[in-house]
């Protein structure tokens, strides 16, 4: 549970959550935030949620990390599906907020085993859906 290179640790419940999201697609996506040196769920996004609604679940000056499961269409006309990682770092954010996000991410982001794009943002510009839709390509 414990991450011994940033002293941050990981609940059991983050990893559970994104099994959920994962495996049974439970979630559209999940909103992670640090709090007393642990990585919490903050956030679920319901199964019908789409990509506007997990834009507005970051707060626009804190940072986050959150995982979404997107789907998307290839130009062959398959239906596909990639699990994206966002680490979120406003720019209008805490200077100390970002250095515990930045030093905390890589080791977080092993603990999820399944992400298949990572996609850091300090913007919405960004994350826009037409960046995240060419990244999923």
């Amino acid at each position: 549970m414990a991450n011994s290179a940033s002293g941050m640790a990981v609940l059991d419940e983050c990893k559970l959550k994104f099994l959920e999201l994962k495996v049974k697609r439970n979630y559209r996506y999940i909103v992670f935030k640090i709090e007393n040196q642990e990585v919490v769920v903050e956030k679920l996004g319901n199964p019908q949620d789409d990509y506007d609604d997990f834009t507005a679940s970051l707060p626009e000056n804190e940072c986050r990390y959150a995982v979404y499961d997107f789907d998307f269409t290839t130009n062959e006309n398959c239906q596909k599906s990639k699990i994206f990682f966002v680490a979120w770092s406003p720019d209008i954010s805490k200077v100390r907020m970002k250095m515990v996000y930045a030093s905390s991410k890589d080791k977080f982001k092993r603990e999820l085993d399944g992400i298949q794009v990572e996609l850091q943002a300090t913007d919405p510009s960004e994350m826009s859906l037409d960046s995240v839709k060419a990244r999923a390509l």
